[in-house]
């Protein structure tokens, strides 16, 4: 195996650990409960703690990645977030367990962009979507992990013990990791002119030039709404709605849930082919992506409690697919800047992309709660929140059709 492609290997793996660590709480979630004695409340602010934190740290992330390159900044992070695992494992109340999921979310800030940056040194820009997409469903495959893999793990050694497993494999991809890259490459099909300034104040003047684009802030907004909506359907509302709404058991909507995962894990490579080879533009795909994200999202609003599970399965993997498009929204800016902004470009646009599970996650419960305090989960109250997360994506898409773009050539 070539240098390139096991750097490709090591890091795809961190960002696996990653998306591993983001939606692991879901299944342990009766455990902290009970082990914790904590409440709802407590447990939306643990799970919220990690989103919080991983979006803030992009903000010296965008600062330094240019400046002292992948190695170093996601071997030192990946350390704080063994850490945080740590910590979450010793936790005996929730200040402590808070703590962890802080430096956890801290710790696995740059395990994408640091990625996406070793891509953009290593290899050609018409392999980029390609490869992106191929990392996009490597770190899925993390988030199913999370889910029946883990529940047989803790069943087995406890929590505890599995995040700590979980953390010692985590030391022992960053060491590899750390071993094996080297940036910049010796030889790269990427040269960064030598002339370029690293310095603060060249970072300070790209971060300048980012923010004057409104393409960044079209691209922004639209994954934050794109990443928020997936988020918070995927992560917390898709299971009330399909047990208590639609009227599923928990095995089908687990099974349905599962399909949303495989509709993400295939579409983020093929659509980064198609991006890449076929259609050879971003801003096509993505936006035919976030049509098809807000369709289908239309569809759920309307489709009545009792329906067979087949149309839901469909559309669940549809979600899942067209999703996977705004993965192009990082090369569709990338590719509109100089080689050299590539970092703080990326690492701009993930700000939002982790801001937006946040907004969404606490935004619709809150709205439910304040339109049907009596019913906060009934189908009402479920409607008012689909047509919000729909309205958003129309004003998503709308936004996205007059930003710049810069074909591929051939």
């Amino acid at each position: 195996m070539s240098r390139r492609w096991l750097i490709f290997s090591i890091s795809s793996s961190l960002f696996f650990i990653s998306q591993f660590f983001r939606v692991s709480n879901a299944v342990i979630a009766p455990m902290l409960l009970r082990d914790l004695s904590l409440d709802t409340e407590g447990l939306g602010l643990i799970s919220a703690s990690f989103f919080y934190a991983f979006a803030l740290t992009q903000v010296p992330i965008s600062l330094f990645l240019d400046k002292i390159g992948p190695r170093i900044l996601m071997t030192a992070l990946s350390a704080i977030g063994i850490l945080g695992a740590l910590v979450f494992s010793w936790a005996d109340s929730l200040a402590l367990a808070v703590t962890g999921r802080v430096l956890l979310g801290a710790g696995m800030a740059c395990n994408l962009m640091g990625t996406f940056k070793l891509l953009t040194l290593w290899f050609s820009p018409r392999k980029f979507a390609t490869l992106m997409g191929i990392v996009a469903a490597i770190g899925t495959v993390g988030n199913m992990v999370a889910t029946t893999p883990l529940v047989v793990l803790v069943e087995n050694v406890g929590w505890r013990a599995g995040f700590q497993l979980i953390a010692a494999i985590n030391l022992f991809l960053t060491l590899v990791f750390y071993v094996v890259v080297c940036d910049p490459p010796a030889e790269t099909p990427n040269k960064i002119d030598g002339g370029s300034s690293t310095g603060m104040h060249a970072v300070i003047a790209n971060i300048q030039l980012l923010f004057k684009r409104k393409d960044y802030w079209i691209i922004s907004f639209s994954t934050l709404v794109r990443y928020g909506v997936l988020a918070a359907f995927q992560a917390l509302w898709a299971g009330p709605f399909l047990m208590e709404v639609m009227g599923y058991s928990a095995i089908t909507t687990g099974n349905l849930i599962l399909l949303l995962n495989v509709g993400m894990i295939l579409g983020a490579p093929c659509l980064g082919i198609l991006s890449d080879r076929l259609f050879r533009t971003r801003k096509g795909v993505v936006i035919a992506g976030l049509i098809g994200m807000t369709l289908t999202m239309i569809i759920l609003t309307v489709i009545p409690a009792g329906t067979q599970p087949t149309m839901p399965a469909l559309l669940f993997f549809c979600f899942g697919f067209f999703n996977a498009s705004g993965l192009l929204m990082y090369p569709h800016i990338k590719e509109m800047m100089p080689l050299e902004m590539a970092g703080v470009t990326m690492t701009g646009v993930n700000f939002f992309n982790m801001i937006g599970p946040a907004v969404f996650l606490q935004g619709l419960g809150s709205l439910m709660q304040a339109l049907y305090p009596d019913s906060s989960r009934g189908p009402e109250a479920f409607k008012a929140a689909f047509v919000l997360c729909s309205v958003c994506l129309v004003i998503a898409t709308t936004l996205y059709f007059f930003t710049a773009e810069k074909r591929l050539e051939r």
